[in-house]
């Protein structure tokens, strides 16, 4: 009988230890862009492997929704593919919260097709154009007698408002265009119409798709860094301040090399 005590008691004191492991668990919320969430969503799965003791829960909705978060106070990270606005800045100052910016990646936005279409190359001005509805037939510029199906991420997305100000100038996007919540949403829609454009972050590009040349510049490491891809941006993940304790650490490991790596691997460029 003290035998089965003692056991008894040894296993009640494992149970408990293990409980007090588990609560004492970390929790980061990363929340944003759906461009950045495969380097989020990879860089923290080997971030937890090293740190058992943190839990990285990563979701994506669009950068401006992981903005909303990160003023609200819903997020420790928000993940974007533009800077934030002034009005969001002082939005968030008037919070209490003060938004530091970390770039994390160089992405070539990148334009598609369905791997049917003949058409290669298009200059900013002709995406300008199929954008705005002002050409609505690829024969316009060089495809087949086939109306454009234009598809375009919705308002809320990053990489809907890089694509506004580098291609569109900041005109509207046609109310034609197909709108779709995510870059992956937009990859699938692609591949399945043969009469479709998308713009994508150059981490999604594919063999579903093909990937379009701008001004005559194919988009790839290289000219995302010299600047020669004309639509080439930063990714970026923001804080409420200077990060500390498991944030700092889970950032300064996707900026480092072993993170850098798996931003390469994800197929964006990295920052060093």
């Amino acid at each position: 009988m003290r035998t089965f005590r003692i056991l008894t008691a040894g296993l009640l004191c494992a149970f408990l230890l293990a409980g007090t492991a588990a609560w004492a668990k970390e929790t980061i919320v990363v929340n944003g862009s759906t461009t950045v969430l495969p380097i989020g969503q990879a860089t923290a799965e080997a971030y937890m492997k090293k740190n058992p003791d943190v839990n990285l829960s990563i979701s994506g909705g669009g950068s401006g929704n992981g903005i909303k978060a990160l003023i609200d106070k819903t997020t420790q990270i928000a993940m974007s593919s533009r800077e934030m606005k002034k009005e969001e800045i002082e939005l968030a100052k008037s919070k209490g919260v003060n938004p530091v910016m970390h770039k994390i990646a160089i992405d070539a936005l990148t334009p598609i097709v369905h791997p049917s279409n003949p058409v290669s190359d298009l200059t900013i001005e002709q995406l300008s154009l199929i954008y705005q509805g002002k050409i609505r037939n690829w024969k316009e510029v060089g495809g087949k007698d086939m109306q454009i199906v234009v598809v375009s991420r919705d308002t809320s997305s990053g990489t809907y408002e890089s694509w506004q100000e580098k291609v569109l100038h900041k005109e509207k996007v046609s109310p034609r265009a197909q709108l779709q919540a995510s870059s992956g949403a937009v990859v699938q829609a692609v591949s399945k119409n043969r009469y479709a454009i998308g713009y994508i972050g150059i981490g999604y590009v594919n063999k579903s798709v093909k990937a379009v040349k701008v001004n005559g510049v194919a988009a790839n490491a290289k000219t995302a860094l010299d600047g020669s891809f004309p639509i080439a941006r930063p990714l970026y993940m923001y804080t409420d301040g200077e990060p500390k304790g498991a944030v700092a650490g889970y950032l300064n490991f996707v900026k480092g090399k072993e993170g850098q790596q798996i931003v390469k691997k994800e197929g964006f460029v990295p920052i060093q």
